[in-house]
């Protein structure tokens, strides 16, 4: 539950930093995603759930007319949904994946920001205005016991 009011978070709040990030990546793994999805992950859904193709799932509303010819009089309309699935899949990793990314950033570049952690070294500046801090206090307290 957490991690879905964290995405939530993510999806409705995020800053332009993030929002950079996420179309940056977005746009790179898209074509790996996409391949991903159509290549491997339908198929495998399509022969587990029956021996379907996703792409030629369809709702024909009106069927295809052909004169004595062969010309085409009417054409086929059809709502294709099958390829609106793969589409929801596509964007579904894709979101999931920035969405982790970033909270790796985060959880990063908390670490780095946060004095007291050890296992990420902290930026010089931060080290610094935590000595100037700590020098101040001391001042300071020493003014007062004075």
């Amino acid at each position: 539950m957490k991690f879905l009011n964290e995405f939530k978070e993510f999806a409705i709040k995020g800053n332009m930093f993030d929002m950079a990030i996420g179309i940056i990546i977005g746009a790179a793994f898209s074509k790996i995603v996409t391949s991903l999805v159509h290549d491997l992950i339908m198929p495998a859904l399509g022969f587990l759930i029956g021996k379907v193709n996703f792409k030629n799932l369809k709702v024909v509303l009106q069927e295809e007319t052909i004169d004595n010819n062969g010309n085409i009089v009417q054409e086929l309309i059809a709502i294709a949904y099958g390829n609106f699935i793969q589409v929801i899949f596509d964007f579904s990793i894709i979101a999931i994946t920035i969405f982790i990314i970033i909270k790796v950033f985060n959880i990063l570049r908390k670490k780095a920001e946060n004095e007291k952690e050890t296992s990420v070294p902290t930026p010089r500046n931060i080290e610094l205005l935590a000595e100037i801090r700590d020098i101040l206090s001391a001042k300071s307290e020493s003014q007062h016991t004075d």
